[in-house]
């Protein structure tokens, strides 16, 4: 190598390296619909500074040491308490793992159960950051068609067999079967035990992701399908991103031993964030619950100030989800309508949304679909932000007669 040559990497890179993300914090528009954040106004920082000084004062010195590696001990005793209280879930602090929110336990179970090419069934729309995942481990991941109560029984093990009959037996089911993301829906109970008895029948594991379950607005809670689960066969991943804070990185796992022991194993980075993990258990312990009210009211408004600027605004040109929670509503345009080619000028008009093939694991389906989040603005900007993006459309011959 030359004198002050700059050494080049090209040919030492890994093979399945993902590609390059863009340098820099992702730009936002003003309207901001694209990514599903909680609303700002509803952050408990007063709580969390509380917490937090509480947790330094008592435990503070602790931080001299590093963390338990399945994370901060009464933080996983609190989670196993609020598991069997809400979601009928019974583990032990044992049975947890916390780590950095719900998707690096989503990338623990990936990486303890892929190899390239194995066969994973998700819904046929399902959370892009997942997606990521299972691409990152060469996964063959395939939609299972939905209708608006979530995966079609005979649709998932006509999607089972199929792989079987091609000597690919799936690896596992991934569904987030509450507040679905994008689509919205939530499984009821005779569903969910479908999918169990399909998946226990097949020798199929599911790995259900319930970080929406506590946004809920209307409607009835709908038991977890881990709490169904009599063979060991579901995984379960969950989250305070979405109740607390999502900066805050913190999530957990549970699933049978056999499997917990083997994502400890290829968790990277050691135990939690113990900082974090002080702040959040001191505040959960005694102000979540009442917070979790408190933000529902105000993000079941902002949830009807999005469905009734669609109707203001869309009328009948186009269909959309109508949710009990969560933070998205999934839209439906005519077919025809290409929404990842109208993106750039709904940017260009301070409106981002998410279009459906980011969604879709074939990553092309859903182009007439896009994915609106309303956690992050006033009620009024939603009204501004979808008269905006239903204009654009209009300009782009979207619209209709």
């Amino acid at each position: 190598m030359a004198e002050n040559e700059t050494f080049d990497y090209d040919e030492l890179f890994a093979d399945d390296l993902p590609d390059t993300p863009p340098r820099g914090a992702a730009s936002r528009c003003k309207y901001d619909f694209a990514v599903a954040y909680p609303a700002p106004e509803t952050l408990p920082l007063d709580g969390l500074i509380d917490a937090l000084r509480d947790g330094l004062r008592e435990e503070g010195r602790d931080l001299a040491v590093y963390p338990h590696p399945q994370g901060y001990p009464p933080l996983r005793e609190y989670v196993a308490s609020r598991l069997a209280r809400d979601r009928d879930i019974h583990v032990s602090a044992d049975e947890i793992v916390l780590a950095d929110g719900s998707s690096q336990p989503i990338h623990m179970v990936a990486e303890a159960l892929l190899n390239p090419g194995d066969v994973v069934l998700t819904e046929h729309f399902v959370y892009s950051g997942t997606l990521a995942t299972l691409s990152r481990f060469g996964a063959d991941v395939r939609g299972v068609v939905c209708d608006d109560r979530g995966m079609l029984p005979d649709a998932l093990r006509d999607a089972i067999d199929g792989a079987m009959a091609e000597g690919k037996k799936p690896k596992m089911v991934y569904t987030i079967p509450t507040f679905q993301n994008p689509l919205g829906f939530t499984m009821p109970l005779n569903r969910r035990k479908a999918m169990l008895d399909i998946a226990t029948s097949s020798g199929v594991p599911i790995l259900e992701d319930d970080c929406y379950v506590d946004l809920r607005y209307d409607g009835e809670d709908v038991t977890a399908i881990h709490s169904l689960d009599e063979n060991g066969i579901v995984m379960y991943v969950s989250s305070f991103s979405k109740i607390i804070a999502p900066g805050m990185r913190m999530g957990y796992l549970t699933a049978p031993s056999q499997l917990l022991d083997k994502a400890r194993a290829v968790k990277s980075g050691g135990g939690v964030n113990q900082f974090t993990a002080l702040a959040i258990h001191r505040y959960a312990m005694g102000d979540l619950d009442e917070h979790i009210a408190e933000a529902n009211d105000l993000l079941r408004t902002k949830r009807d100030a999005m469905l009734a600027a669609l109707g203001e605004n869309f009328g009948s040109t186009a269909k959309w989800s109508h949710p009990d929670g969560a933070l998205f509503i999934w839209l439906e345009m005519p077919e025809g309508v290409d929404l990842v080619a109208a993106r750039e000028k709904a940017v260009e008009a301070d409106v981002g949304y998410l279009p459906g093939p980011g969604f879709a694991p074939d990553g092309v389906s859903g182009k007439n679909c896009a994915r609106l989040c309303f956690g992050y603005n006033t009620p009024e900007e939603i009204h501004e932000g979808i008269a905006r993006l239903a204009g654009v459309f209009e300009d782009l011959g979207m619209m209709g007669g």
